[in-house]
């Protein structure tokens, strides 16, 4: 059976519950500065070896660092993973209106940069 990503979640949420990792339940936003940093280098060293392998498995121990921030964020009652997730699509639709919108297509990957950018300083000049 593979595992999906709700199941993924419910694993995170096990090792932070009571009857969790002692580790994990530990842990703060803060206390995983650290983590969070040396598995994102670990990630660029792969990517720089081109070792798709360890790519694989450092894509992983990233995506643990987010999901383990989701979830201390989620007990404390500020935001949880559905609403990182949702956020990136509106933010990914948003700058993206090459794509998604009306807005002319951009025929080369300068150009879609040159719209990302645009429309980053348009939202940044709304809030």
């Amino acid at each position: 059976m593979k595992t999906t990503f709700e199941n993924l979640k419910q694993t995170i949420a096990t090792l932070r519950g009571p009857d969790g990792c002692p580790w994990d339940k530990k842990q703060t936003h803060e206390s995983l500065i650290k983590c969070l940093q040396n598995e994102s280098q670990e990630l660029i060293d792969a990517i720089h070896n081109k070792d798709d392998e360890n790519m694989k498995e450092e894509l992983g121990d990233v995506l643990l660092q987010v999901l383990m921030h989701a979830q201390i964020a989620q007990e404390e009652g500020k935001f949880s993973m559905d609403d990182v997730v949702d956020y990136l699509d509106e933010k990914l639709h948003r700058r993206h209106p090459h794509v998604f919108g009306q807005h002319a297509k951009a025929a080369t990957a300068e150009e879609a940069l040159a719209v990302w950018r645009e429309m980053k300083k348009k939202e940044r000049m709304g809030k």
